[in-house]
């Protein structure tokens, strides 16, 4: 069974990522004009307040226990209220973004942390920053996918007529066994896993 430490090299990188990932969604959000996230606390690095008992706990801790090669989860969505932002269409396209752009930016935080640690001998820190370059665009690119309700999806809806666009959004209440029917064909290993292990090679040839 993986120890406390091995807990802390994967558990806070990844609490972090999806924390900041919907905050990011909520403050984009609220400057284009819907404050239904800061009206409800969500503007907070306070996880609490993001947790999804099955997303951030269950899944997490059951792929942890069993020995997964890899670590996934999510935090509680944030609520956003599209017809609220000063331009519906535009904005929604920038909202959907700042999730999976926090998730690029906080990698690029590990890889300093990454850098800082090749010259210590902090054996935790530098297994924690190689997990939190990894987490972080798996979910920056997983997120992209344009299927509903992932962020790609939000950005396809706002380039679409309105009429294709609820057609296409309809695929929502289904999207969750799709994802998982795509999954088992081998999207994450053959489309999400060669994009992040090319960007991983990216950023690591600037160090």
């Amino acid at each position: 069974m993986p120890d406390f430490q091995t807990l802390l090299i994967y558990v806070i990188p990844l609490i972090f990522a999806i924390t900041i990932h919907e905050v990011a969604h909520g403050w984009v959000a609220n400057q284009r004009g819907d404050s239904t996230a800061k009206m409800l606390g969500r503007l907070t690095l306070n996880p609490v307040k993001h947790i999804d008992p099955v997303g951030t706990l269950l899944v997490p801790a059951v792929l942890f226990f069993t020995g997964s090669p890899f670590l996934f989860g999510w935090a509680k969505p944030v609520p956003i209220n599209f017809n609220a932002l000063k331009s519906p269409k535009q904005d929604m396209i920038l909202v959907a973004l700042a999730g999976p752009i926090s998730n690029f930016i906080m990698a690029l935080f590990w890889l300093f942390i990454l850098s800082f640690t090749l010259n210590t001998s902090n054996q935790l820190l530098f297994e924690m920053a190689k997990f939190g370059i990894a987490i972080n665009l798996v979910l920056g690119v997983f997120n992209l996918l344009p299927l509903p309700p992932l962020d790609g999806s939000r950005v396809v809806t706002a380039l679409l007529p309105n009429y294709l666009a609820y057609q296409y959004n309809k695929l929502e209440h289904y999207g969750l066994y799709i994802l998982l029917g795509l999954l088992f064909l081998g999207v994450f290993e053959y489309v999400v896993l060669p994009i992040v292990n090319t960007l991983q090679y990216a950023m690591f040839a600037l160090i």
